[in-house]
């Protein structure tokens, strides 16, 4: 029997993976099966996997992801990204996916993450989503507590 070869390695935005590496949004997948495929450009099928998604995007340093999944009536002009290394991301925490209607749904999660050597930040926040042509975007949120 052949040997199995062993993982492809490749970079996004800098950072070296592999197509068995874990993917940033916390589910036990490999980035290849989760977040990279809406990454590539495969819509994804909920408002829950499009936040997984921008999350990983964050962590990975994806600026145009990012862009292209928000909203064009709310999306900023620009978005300059933290330089790698200067933030690392702690973990991503869904806390509840509720679906208003067939083009509407709101995602609450708590994201963390540590700049250097200071204390870890939370980002809590209710996210709204709409779909639009069969893509789902990122609105606005609500920070909370």
């Amino acid at each position: 029997m052949p040997p199995r070869p062993g993982p492809r390695v490749f970079r996004i935005a800098g950072h070296r993976m592999t197509n068995v590496s874990a993917c940033p949004c916390g589910l036990p997948r490999a980035l290849v099966d989760c977040c990279g495929r809406w990454h590539a450009g495969e819509p994804a099928p909920d408002a829950e996997a499009l936040m997984r998604s921008r999350y990983s995007a964050y962590t990975l340093g994806l600026t145009d992801y990012v862009l292209a999944t928000w909203h064009p009536h709310t999306r900023p002009a620009g978005l300059a990204l933290d330089p790698p290394g200067t933030r690392t991301w702690l973990g991503l925490a869904v806390r509840a996916h509720r679906r208003i209607d067939d083009h509407r749904s709101e995602v609450e999660f708590v994201a963390r993450s540590r700049i250097g050597g200071a204390p870890a930040q939370r980002l809590h926040e209710r996210s709204r989503f709409v779909r639009e042509g069969g893509r789902w975007f990122y609105l606005d949120g609500d920070l909370l507590g």
